[in-house]
């Protein structure tokens, strides 16, 4: 990532003029000089922030809290009311299905609008035009009115287009949303080969895609800028908002200190450690000891006050390696009757993004198993535990009451135990799983070899 700033935004806000009915529009033209016959709507509001060349930034708020607003004044789609924004090379937006398309042009005929538009010539387009095709993938479609076409192809023609016109900047408003799952993959690979280059505004509701591809993220809340910093920081302060959202604002509460991966509580020695990292094909795990101090929000009608990983006859474990059963032990304590507590993990990587989890609700389901006020609740969650990159990860836990789809929130910690693993062999993908059988055949003289690894 460059020093260089591409987009600097200051002070900028949007407002609409809202009539209650027509004539008053008559009257504001007349009349406007002396009164106001409108009321003032402020969809974005004092927004000021610089990203910079090679930068992913994600863009994050509830529905309505101003965030395509924002990206179209960035874009240029819209004047600002107040403030002003500087650009500094060529964008691509893809604020909204079909912009820049003429609905009674077919595709081919909308490829040359869109890409000129871009700032492409004729010449670039028809040198480009048969790559362009080939991406959306629309096949005789092309030749079609873009009125004809679904929302998936729309966003396949659009994305296309921006793809291939050598932008420094790319603007992605959810219009992945709306793609097949290969599209989707095929846009997602394109958005991972332009952040070596070119700088990215990305706007999801996925948090784990934000967290994933974005290194800073833009919290935008009710037309205002509410935080900007750390992609996983804010996309962890933001689910704690929405988990508190309609709660009374007296008994949820959001607390704590969040911990860096490099801040840990040091691990109790084992004497095989230095042993065990000597020998580079093993999946060493260094586990950390809990900290009910890292961030956490809730009701807090209930309080989780341990976290450990254990072998499956109790013995608390401070190393171990992939491929063994283990047991995630999640211990809380009731502060007032729980009628059906509900307790349940993640398992997340350095970035945040979750790896695998589950919660007690569905095994308990059908079962009342309530909790007093000072009881002790525990759950344990156990499995084998798969084969990990080299590398930082952490285990959020959570304890609620309710059902799957409605329930109170009382507890939840984020890195509650933070876990390091020093070596590994695995060297793709996110982790790797636990093989009870690898065998390979061929056909010699009739007979085929079979060959097992354990």
């Amino acid at each position: 990532m460059s020093s260089e700033v591409v987009i600097r935004a200051h002070n900028l806000g949007k407002a609409y003029n809202i009539y209650r009915n027509p004539a008053d529009r008559l009257k504001q033209f007349v009349l406007g000089r002396w009164r106001r016959f409108f009321d003032e709507y402020w969809a974005l509001q004092e927004v000021s922030v610089e990203i910079y060349r090679g930068e992913t930034i994600g863009i994050i708020g509830r529905n309505g809290s101003g965030k395509s607003t924002f990206l179209q004044l960035v874009y240029g789609t819209l004047a600002p009311t107040t403030g002003e924004r500087e650009i500094k090379g060529r964008i691509a937006a893809l604020l909204e299905l079909g912009a820049g398309f003429n609905p009674e042009f077919n595709g081919r005929e909308n490829v040359y609008l869109a890409a000129s538009i871009l700032g492409l010539s004729k010449e670039q387009i028809d040198a480009r035009l048969n790559e362009i095709l080939d991406f959306a993938g629309i096949g005789d479609f092309i030749d079609q009115p873009v009125k004809l076409y679904s929302s998936g192809m729309y966003a396949r023609l659009a994305f296309a287009v921006a793809a291939h016109v050598d932008a420094d900047v790319l603007i992605v408003d959810e219009i992945l949303s709306v793609g097949d799952a290969a599209f989707t993959q095929k846009c997602m690979r394109f958005i991972r080969k332009f952040k070596e280059h070119g700088t990215i505004l990305f706007v999801s509701h996925d948090t784990s895609a934000v967290v994933n591809l974005c290194d800073r993220c833009v919290w935008l809340d009710a037309g205002r800028l509410r935080k900007i910093g750390p992609a996983r920081e804010i996309c962890e302060d933001y689910i704690a908002a929405l988990a508190g959202e309609g709660e009374n604002p007296d008994v949820f509460k959001i607390g704590g200190a969040r911990r860096s991966m490099t801040d840990k509580v040091a691990p109790k020695g084992d004497i095989r450690s230095d042993i065990l990292k000597e020998l580079n094909l093993k999946n060493t795990v260094e586990i950390f000891d809990f900290d009910p101090n890292t961030a956490w929000f809730g009701k807090r009608g209930a309080s989780i006050i341990s976290v450990c990983i254990t072998e499956p006859s109790g013995n608390r474990l401070t190393t171990l390696e992939g491929g063994e059963e283990i047991v995630l032990q999640i211990k809380a304590q009731a502060h007032e009757h729980l009628k059906q507590p509900i307790m349940g993990f993640y398992f997340k990587d350095r970035l945040g993004q979750r790896l695998f989890g589950d919660n007690t609700y569905l095994t308990y389901r059908h079962a009342v198993n309530p909790a007093s006020e000072g009881q002790d609740i525990t759950a344990s969650f156990s499995f084998l535990m798969p084969y990990l990159p080299s590398g930082d990860y952490s285990i959020s836990c959570a304890i609620a009451e309710g059902t799957q789809d409605d329930h109170v929130q009382h507890h939840w910690i984020d890195d509650a135990l933070f876990l390091k693993v020093i070596s590994s062999h695995v060297v793709q993908g996110l982790f790797g799983v636990v093989m009870h059988d690898i065998n390979i055949k061929t056909n010699q003289g009739g007979e085929h070899a079979h060959v097992q690894e354990a």
